[in-house]
């Protein structure tokens, strides 16, 4: 799976190392955030990410700030997007199973390097669950034309 991954400056170190447990995952990943510490602006980088996912060049995002919230707020006002921040692996699988969600975003401030990855594993293992959640899947989808 061709993932793509991006940070801010508060989350640069826990991006490298998501960056080679999905490699060692068997996965390619696709660095646009930064692997600086200075600041940069995160919505930016959201972008980035997304398009890459909206386009369909990527089949996830990932996304990794302070806090994940940034990220989330920025990321979801892509077209297509279904953006979750999450800080376990059960709502990382319920967000997949339920509301397909295509870009994870988490904070490096939030949770540790054990449960990041546990996290990411979940996200690109579960997959959408379809049946009843894929008619609100499509009512969300309508919100983006309003």
């Amino acid at each position: 799976m061709r993932i793509a991954i991006g940070n801010d400056h508060a989350a640069t170190e826990m991006k490298q190392d998501i960056a080679s447990y999905l490699e060692k995952l068997g996965h390619t990943v696709i660095n646009v955030g930064t692997d600086d510490t200075l600041s940069v602006d995160y919505p930016v980088i959201a972008k980035e990410v997304c398009d890459l996912v909206a386009e369909g060049k990527c089949e996830k995002g990932i996304l990794i700030c302070g806090t994940g919230i940034g990220m989330s707020m920025a990321a979801n006002k892509i077209k297509g997007i279904r953006a979750a921040c999450c800080s376990d692996p059960v709502c990382v699988r319920l967000t997949r199973e339920h509301n397909d969600a295509n870009v994870l975003t988490f904070g490096a401030r939030i949770v540790g390097s054990v449960m990041a990855e546990e996290m990411v594993r979940v996200f690109v293992e579960t997959e959408f669950a379809g049946g009843r959640h894929q008619k609100r899947v499509e009512l969300i989808a309508q919100l983006e034309g309003k």
